[in-house]
């Protein structure tokens, strides 16, 4: 079995699903901000189907995500012999940057969710319209640099 296209297909699957996650949460959290009034029924309808969102895709989806990545690195050093100068590179240095950046986001996001279900509103609609295409903007430049390995000795 070949083990590392494996783990390259269930990473991008469970980076597609971290992906599409935390680019749904933040429309989520403009229209919560926008029509459900802190303490309405709507507002608890809301808190309900973000936690979800949360919870059950895209918190187990980064858990994967992050397994899967450290798994093929694992593959790279140990198994396939690279060594650990792959890492130097400037595909990967993006590529990882790319990973903190996600997590670092992701994090926000789950902060912001939790500010909301408080009664809090600490962005505007406009704002969250207006950045719930980072992630797919950041993924773009992460596979980019992954699949043309540009910078590669």
């Amino acid at each position: 079995m070949d083990w590392y296209n494996l783990l390259r297909a269930l990473h991008i699957i469970a980076v597609i699903a971290w992906m599409s996650g935390m680019m749904y949460l933040p429309r989520l959290y403009a229209y919560h901000t926008e029509t459900a009034p802190p303490g309405s029924e709507f507002d608890a309808h809301f808190q309900v189907w973000e936690r979800k969102l949360l919870k059950i895709i895209i918190n187990p989806a980064m858990s994967i995500t992050w397994i899967l990545g450290l798994a093929l690195i694992y593959f790279h050093v140990f198994v396939a012999g690279r060594g650990w100068d792959f890492l130097a590179q400037p595909w990967i240095l993006v590529k990882l940057a790319a990973v903190i950046f996600l997590s670092g986001w992701h994090g926000f996001l789950s902060k912001s969710g939790r500010r909301i279900a408080a009664g809090e509103r600490p962005k505007s609609a406009k704002f969250w319209r207006a950045t719930n295409e980072i992630p797919f903007l950041v993924a773009v430049v992460a596979v980019l640099a992954v699949v043309l390995e540009f910078g590669a000795r």
